[in-house]
């Protein structure tokens, strides 16, 4: 894949009216949403999930990729058919989260470095043979006393250098995710400070590892006020902040920025992501939620069979309400209304 190839990859992953369903759980975290609803996670389980939301009639209409987990790109569905082909064959994308997980960062107490850089460059050739065509790679930052520390934003956003650069030498597009985390009782003004500090040091690693800025896709939190924080933000207060924090510090070369919901509710980082696309911003803004579009959908499923129709229906209402919203159309009339599945207006 040429240079070209990857910039037409990133375009279309960021297509107006689109965004990314990201259904690369762990193991661990996948189980932990399985058993809340009772439900065994097995690979028999986990594979017929997620051929329950890959199949969803009309997905494709507002979903132009899935991010998978190594599990699922190894898997096929009841007829044979690998997942990742199942995927392209229903019109969207295949991408595959690389990194290994966040663990302790040395001499940081408290704090979290991503790892998996070992032997990524073979991984990221059989990812590549197994049908994807983009990934992902997730720092996770943590707001608290003495948190972040320069050390912990600098180990990760070199990974993410790192990992961006063997991306485009194996033909992937990068999905770069540098998450601050909603946990804790910070501030709104405190999440932009840092945000803006964690995408200053992730945007000069990339340069300094000569990533092609318009062959990569940006996945950053919202700027919110932490979970625990007293005082909450408007959902115009949301937007302006995160924008003016995104145009301090992202390059107009990026051609997308698809937020992740890092814990919000469903409706909330609809709004929030509505509200950013209200002007032109020199880069497409939408989504690559998976909470946000996942939880009506796990919970209609529940693990049956027959609750199959009731998940795709649920699903494709959430891809549906966020397609408009990266368009700035969607509004609560929207969520009021369960359309039809295959509906292609927004």
């Amino acid at each position: 894949m040429s240079r070209e190839s990857l910039e037409e990859t990133a375009q279309t992953l960021v297509s107006p009216g689109k965004g990314l369903l990201a259904a690369d759980e762990s193991l661990r975290t996948i189980g932990k949403r399985f058993a809340a609803l009772h439900i065994p996670s097995t690979a028999d389980t986990r594979r017929a999930y997620r051929e329950m939301l890959f199949t969803t009639p009309g997905l494709a209409t507002f979903i132009s990729g899935v991010i998978l987990f190594d599990e699922t790109i190894r898997q096929a569905d009841e007829r044979g058919q690998p997942l990742a082909q199942l995927l392209v064959h229903e019109g969207m994308i295949p991408g595959i989260k690389v990194d290994l997980g966040a663990k302790p960062l040395a001499g940081c107490p408290g704090e979290l470095v991503t790892e998996g850089l070992d032997g990524l460059r073979d991984r990221l050739h059989a990812y590549e043979a197994l049908g994807a065509r983009f990934a992902k790679w997730r720092a996770v930052i943590r707001i608290g006393a003495g948190m972040p520390s320069d050390a912990c934003i600098e180990v990760n956003a070199h990974a993410l250098g790192r990992y961006a650069a063997l991306c485009q030498e194996q033909n992937l597009v990068p999905i770069v995710e540098p998450e601050v985390l909603m946990d804790g009782a910070h501030s709104l003004e405190t999440c932009a400070e840092v945000t803006s500090r964690v995408l200053e040091r992730v945007f000069a690693s990339l340069r300094v590892q000569r990533v092609a800025l318009e062959g990569m896709l940006l996945k950053p939190n919202m700027v919110v006020p932490g979970k625990s924080c007293a005082e909450r933000a408007s959902v115009a207060t949301v937007a302006a902040t995160t924008l003016r924090v995104l145009r301090r510090q992202v390059p107009v070369a990026v051609p997308g920025v698809v937020f992740l919901s890092g814990g919000q509710d469903a409706h909330a980082a609809t709004a929030h992501l509505n509200a950013m696309n209200a002007g032109r911003q020199p880069w497409q803004l939408s989504f690559s939620f998976a909470r946000a579009l996942q939880d009506p959908a796990l919970a209609a499923w529940s693990g049956r069979p027959a609750g199959v129709p009731a998940g795709q229906r649920a699903l494709f209402h959430r891809a549906r309400c966020n397609g408009a919203a990266s368009l700035g159309s969607w509004d609560d009339s929207l969520e009021a209304v369960m359309p039809e599945m295959g509906m292609t207006v927004h």
